[in-house]
């Protein structure tokens, strides 16, 4: 693909697709960085036009490229955590409050399949590109948003028996 081809690419993908990298940069990096990162992912790409070698989609490339500008964000020294501690809280009655129980559930998930969820349901992609960006099978896909769905029902459940 000519470099002119792929940056016209990346320029309809912005258009496109922005609030979905934008919720997706917010779920890992923090409503105060979401936008910052997702301008970052795209000067990166292009900057590093080059390193796309064809294989897979050019916004299967692009999202792992916003993954990793969101990771970085996330982990630089000013970076806030991921929520706000009294975001995790729970309500005086022992349920998650409605507003940040989720979040800490999906918090809590192992990397993966938090990356999954959020490119599942906030950028939803499916199954396939997913694969493409986190660099696994189609089958992993499937296997890691049922074991989150899993674990997301044990809380659901734990939550209600209380």
């Amino acid at each position: 693909m000519l470099k002119r081809d792929l940056i016209a690419e990346l320029e309809a993908l912005y258009r496109v697709r922005y609030r979905q990298f934008v919720r997706v940069a917010t779920a890992i990096a923090g409503a105060e960085r979401a936008h910052d990162v997702v301008q970052e992912a795209f000067a990166r790409a292009i900057r590093s036009s080059g390193a796309y070698r064809g294989e897979g989609t050019v916004e299967a490339w692009l999202w792992q490229v916003l993954l990793n500008a969101a990771r970085a964000a996330r982990s630089s020294p000013a970076a806030a955590p991921l929520f706000e501690a009294e975001e995790l809280t729970v309500a005086g009655n022992g349920q998650p409050s409605d507003e940040f129980g989720i979040r800490a559930w999906l918090v809590s998930l192992p990397e993966r399949q938090r990356l999954a969820v959020f490119l599942r349901y906030y950028a939803d992609l499916d199954y396939r590109a997913i694969a493409s960006v986190l660099g696994v099978e189609v089958g992993t896909v499937s296997a890691t948003l049922s074991a989150a769905h899993s674990s997301l029902r044990r809380s659901l459940k734990e939550v209600s028996r209380d």
